[in-house]
């Protein structure tokens, strides 16, 4: 008992930004009451977001410069220099999307997709933020499990906190399918514990009792435990909530529930895949995530290619991105599981400039993401436009941008690994390969598309021409964004060293 208590005192220490952000979460919730009462909904508006905004910056810095490493609170929490790293992604993700929708205040235009949100969803995001801290850091079945239903709980009540139908209907699809997710997460789980008797994914026993099972058995286990993290990805046949959510929800919060989440459960997949056996032959789940990864990218691509709304192309290109993300995990290397660190870290900055140049081109266009209403917008809006190019091309994964270096180190690890296995495996593994490649070619014919109609089509006559607004602060951040994604591109050691070292 002693050294139990030993051990939990000395993990206060590296339980410290996780802490932080619950207690500013209760916080914050109280800070609203106050300061609406007494400076009014406005003033308060602001002296919240730049309270939000120091806290996950804080919150980030404090997770890079902790001392303390290791396991926490007996083996229930392993601080590593992965997890580090994803907390930095999800407080920078979250401190961009907060300071874009601080700066864009424009009034909700009538019946757009877009909707002021209230005050209180400043505490949600450091919620959730919050169980996204906690579950990079969880080694333990339980404590996974329970910080994946904080992100989940919090994610609910963000997409349907605006007071609209539509926003009620995706939220409420949102909980319903995390439900189905969460109860095949929690069967598996429970199918492990019986297997090894332990919840603990670092302890030896789990590994050792798992050798002694049949594969399949492992398989079917791994597969779904792995079901909650999968509808997090929007992995196939996970995917069904993401283009309703996506749509119904503000799009700031669109915006960080693509970037977000899905870094820190790509990082948990890592963790439970690699602590699966891979004696007397290769690990059981490499083919069936193969699969999985092959079908996102395959349906995603191709249920973009008929969406007319950028809003909703993007939610779907995300499917397809949790597809591509999935592949540096397949490969089952520290090469591979790097790349796809490489790929979410770059993947935050070029989703969130896609999204928010979407936004500041629709809002000149009376806030309709209608992708024949970006006709014409190119001459009227040329930095907002060229911008909103690269971002595009970014994702499609062509130079000169980051998202080309991406794709390129997490094919490069899939194509070494394949070639060199001998066995079943490589034919999926290839398979994965050539058909990723070719969905990347495909996707330009939708992410170009937004392109096209901005330079080489005019708007239509009987439209209202496009307001001559000046460009603000949100315009300049989503651009800014974009010049990112070619630094990147030039500079790629600038997050190759940071990964590394981390």
């Amino acid at each position: 008992m002693t050294n139990q208590l030993r051990d939990i005192i000395a993990s206060l220490g590296g339980f410290g930004p996780v802490a932080g952000l619950l207690l500013a979460f209760c916080g914050l919730l109280i800070a609203e009451l106050l300061l609406v009462r007494g400076l009014g909904a406005a003033r308060a508006r602001g002296w919240l977001a730049a309270l939000t905004l120091v806290i996950l910056l804080g919150a980030g810095a404090w997770a890079v410069l902790l001392p303390t490493r290791g396991f926490l609170f007996m083996h229930l929490l392993f601080l590593d220099n992965q997890a580090v790293f994803m907390q930095v992604v999800v407080a920078l993700g979250a401190a961009l999307v907060v300071l874009y929708e601080f700066a864009d205040k424009p009034p909700a235009p009538a019946g757009g997709n877009e909707f002021t949100l209230p005050s209180e969803w400043y505490a949600l995001l450091l919620a959730v933020v919050a169980g996204l801290f906690l579950l990079a850091e969880s080694v333990n079945l339980l404590a996974i499990y329970l910080a994946l239903e904080l992100v989940s709980i919090g994610s609910y009540l963000l997409t349907a906190l605006p007071a609209t139908r539509r926003a009620s209907e995706g939220g409420i699809k949102y909980l319903l399918f995390g439900a189905i997710s969460s109860a095949v997460m929690l069967y598996g789980m429970s199918l492990l514990y019986g297997l090894t008797g332990t919840l603990d994914l670092t302890a030896d026993a789990f590994g050792q009792e798992l050798a002694r099972q049949d594969s399949l058995v492992v398989t079917v286990a791994g597969l779904l435990t792995l079901a909650g993290l999968f509808f997090k990805l929007s992995l196939v046949p996970f995917h069904v909530w993401t283009p309703d959510a996506y749509d119904a929800a503000p799009l700031p919060v669109a915006a960080f529930f693509s970037v977000g989440p899905k870094a820190v459960a790509l990082l948990v997949i890592m963790r439970i895949v690699t602590a699966l056996p891979e004696t007397p032959g290769p690990n059981p789940l490499q083919v069936p995530l193969a699969v999985l990864a092959l079908g996102s990218i395959l349906l995603g691509n191709l249920a973009a290619l008929w969406q007319t709304d950028a809003k909703r192309m993007l939610a779907y290109s995300t499917i397809a991105h949790a597809g591509f993300l999935l592949v540096g995990v397949v490969s089952l290397t520290e090469s591979g599981f790097e790349a796809a660190l490489f790929y979410a870290g770059t993947y935050l900055i070029i989703n969130l400039a896609a999204f928010f140049l979407v936004d500041r081109l629709a809002f000149r266009n009376g806030g309709n993401l209608a992708m024949s209403n970006f006709a014409g917008l190119g001459a009227s809006y040329p930095v907002l436009a060229v911008a909103l190019t690269v971002a595009l091309v970014a994702l499609v994964g062509l130079p000169p941008t980051v998202g080309f270096t991406a794709k390129l180190l997490v094919f490069s690890t899939l194509y070494d690994v394949a070639t060199t296995n001998a066995g079943n495996t490589s034919g999926w593994l290839l398979a994965l390969f050539g058909i990723g490649l070719l969905n990347a070619v495909i996707s330009l014919a939708y992410y170009l598309k937004i392109p096209f109609l901005l330079f080489f089509r005019s708007r239509p006559t009987n439209t209202i021409p496009a307001p001559a607004l000046p460009m603000r602060f949100a315009d300049w951040l989503a651009v800014g964004l974009a010049i990112m994604t070619v630094l990147l591109f030039l500079k790629p050691d600038w997050l190759l060293n940071w990964i590394a070292r981390f």
